[in-house]
């Protein structure tokens, strides 16, 4: 079949390419009367001629689009070679994501030894685990320059010698000033690493696996967060000590992980980037197990060239912000990213304790172990996702999840709503002088006292009834006790009474806890890794640094602003008004993903800037699936096409 090129542009790219390689980026659409229109891009701006170029033949054109793609399929796998290595690539770099996961997930358990050995104050356990995501989100930022500048594999050695620094310092840490150095240490590694290790992974990837390996990042984070769990309930048995261990540990994978990355090698994309073309080749053959690398290497270094001619000069961020697809995957990126954090899984994580000792849990060791199991369910439910990710594909995947968030975080409000109705009355006002000026004696009812960060709910129970209840002022050295009266330390074991801080006892608990297990459920396997997944695809090579930079960024960023501002918009909403603005927010973000976010499963990752080239709300039109983008088959002396799915207008022509 024979194509007559009209515009002279056209006609110039054909031109230069007369080698196997071409980097000429087609996208074919719908077109008048049937037809499919051949479209150029050029930079930012968008050449196409005003004539249907390419006519859609009336022809069985089902059994041309199996054949193609049984031939694409046989292509692909000869070319890939053995995924083996790539495996072994991905696993020593997820286990930055692996330490990301045990030192986010290690500091709770470690804090309920922390406080009564150092005796920290309510400021300083805020400090010890808010020093540590200000740090990763402050790295995050300044990773962009450093993978830029450095490259990708000695970024990841940087992070993994500073989480082995931190955990030696953390296991040796005297007092608490140091332990707070320690932490800082280790939010520099967290934060360099959640944003290294994903790109590292999608630039060594071959493209049909490059979904699942970036998605085994995520895994390694919540299996870092269960390992963490367990290891601070194993520990928890120590009378003296037990956080030194639990703190210290990090430096073992740390430690491995930076032996294994003398001996790994560099993205080949980075390489090529750099003008290092011999190595970049040698290390794609290598990681492809194959000699038949010349196509995607020859495929990629064009398409590099031609992105460094069009990006122009000045700093990246400013040349992402003038470059129109550059930017609205910046923005893609950046909001997908927020609205994993706004959707609030780490205030269900932070609120899973409390969860639990709503449930009728009030022993700090079984806390511990069920928390485990929490982290577990969440590991679990991320490696589905690691399943489908390559099935359905990252877009349907994350609106899935991200509905079912909204729907569970609904389901979390509406416990705590019927728990705030069937709030216990205050029945018991203690005579006790330290007291008499607190605020606490003010309150009639458990949710009330609840909502005030000074107060706690004393009381007793006879079965499921409660008895002799009060409102008493909460220790500000701990919160486990009350300052004075049944409740505090002295007497609390004698007088048989129950201290309640942030919850109150309720009949409604399990509605609370099944909206837990769901939220999950749904978040783990899709809005967990998908942001992670997503941002490391969709930029262009010279601005893939910065774009995850300034992702992780906005990650680490409204990780902190969900955290500190959690307790003070319970205060004025209530806990289930706090789970309800989650749960719009999420909803929210549900239709941000529905409009922004294309389909990119099976693409290289040159191919994908192309899916911004059109306005932002358009990107995720109609399921991103009315237009589809393939990469040439470099000679162009045959052109097979076919519609792979009619009814859903998905056209699909290679060049041989």
């Amino acid at each position: 079949m024979r194509v007559k090129l009209q515009h002279s542009a056209l006609e110039r790219r054909y031109t230069d390419y007369s080698s196997e390689t071409s980097t000429l980026r087609r996208f074919f659409a719908k077109g008048e009367n049937g037809g499919l229109e051949l479209r150029a891009m050029d930079g930012g701006r968008k050449v196409e001629d005003e004539r249907s170029l390419i006519r859609a033949p009336h022809i069985n054109t089902r059994a041309d689009a199996a054949t193609a793609a049984e031939r694409d399929s046989s292509t692909a796998a000869g070319n890939d070679g053995s995924p083996k290595f790539v495996y072994l690539l991905a696993t020593f770099s997820a286990l930055g994501g692996f330490l990301f996961g045990y030192d986010t997930g290690v500091v709770s358990g470690a804090m309920l030894l922390l406080k009564k050995e150092l005796n920290l104050s309510a400021l300083w356990q805020e400090l010890l685990v808010s020093s540590t995501v200000g740090a990763a989100a402050l790295a995050a930022l300044a990773g962009g320059f450093l993978n830029e500048a450095l490259g990708r594999r000695l970024c990841i050695l940087l992070a993994s010698f500073i989480f082995s620094a931190g955990g030696v310092v953390l296991s040796l840490a005297p007092n608490k000033e140091v332990l707070l150095c320690g932490r800082l240490i280790v939010g520099l590694g967290i934060g360099v690493a959640s944003m290294t290790v994903p790109v590292y992974i999608a630039e060594v990837s071959p493209p049909h696996l490059r979904g699942q390996l970036v998605t085994i990042n995520t895994l390694f984070i919540t299996g870092g967060q269960f390992i963490a769990s367990v290891v601070d309930g194993a520990f928890s048995y120590l009378n003296h000590g037990g956080w030194r261990y639990m703190l210290g540990l990090s430096a073992v994978p740390a430690v491995l992980q930076f032996v294994g990355f003398l001996f790994l090698p560099e993205s080949p994309r980075w390489l090529l980037q750099k003008g290092r073309s011999e190595q970049a080749r040698q290390v794609l053959t290598h990681i492809r197990a194959t000699d038949n690398v010349n196509e995607e290497y020859d495929s990629i270094k064009s398409i590099i060239e031609e992105e460094e001619k069009e990006s122009g000069g000045g700093p990246v961020l400013w040349r992402i912000l003038t470059c129109a697809p550059a930017r609205r995957a910046l923005i893609v990126g950046c909001g997908l990213q927020m609205f994993q954090q706004l959707s609030g899984i780490n205030t269900v994580m932070y609120y899973s304790a409390t969860i639990l000792q709503m449930a009728g849990v009030r022993d700090d060791k079984m806390a511990i172990w069920l928390a485990a199991a929490t982290a577990f369910t969440n590991f679990l439910f991320t490696l589905l996702g690691v399943w489908l990710v390559e099935r359905v594909g990252r877009r349907k995947l994350t609106l899935g999840s991200i509905i079912g968030t909204a729907i569970s975080l609904s389901v979390l409000a509406v416990g705590f709503l019927l728990s705030a109705q069937a709030s216990p009355p205050v029945t018991f006002h203690p005579r006790d002088p330290s007291s008499l000026n607190s605020t606490c004696t003010h309150y009639g009812f458990c949710e009330y006292c609840m909502l005030d960060p000074n107060c706690g709910f004393c009381y007793r129970e006879n079965g499921s009834t409660i008895l002799n209840s009060s409102c008493d002022p909460v220790d500000q050295a701990n919160t486990e006790e009350a300052a004075s009266g049944r409740c505090s330390n002295a007497t609390q074991g004698s007088t048989g009474a129950f201290w309640a801080y942030n919850y109150c006892p309720t009949p409604y608990s399990w509605i609370v806890l099944l909206g837990l297990i769901l939220y999950l459920a749904f978040f783990a396997p899709g809005m967990g890794p998908m942001p992670w997944t997503v941002n490391s695809e969709i930029y262009p090579l010279w601005a893939r640094s910065t774009g995850n930079a300034c992702s992780a960024g906005i990650n680490w960023i409204c990780n902190v602003l969900v955290s500190l501002t959690f307790l003070h918009v319970a205060e004025f909403l209530t806990y289930y008004g706090a789970f309800f603005l989650y749960s719009g927010l999420a909803l929210l973000g549900f239709f941000f993903v529905l409009g922004c976010l294309p389909e990119t499963k099976g693409l290289m990752l040159e191919d994908i800037e192309t899916l911004f080239s059109r306005r932002l709300c358009t990107c995720g039109a109609f399921g991103g699936q009315n237009v589809h983008y393939v990469r040439p088959r470099l000679d162009l002396g045959k052109l097979r096409y076919g519609t792979l799915e009619p009814e859903e207008r998905i056209a699909y022509i290679s060049l041989q």
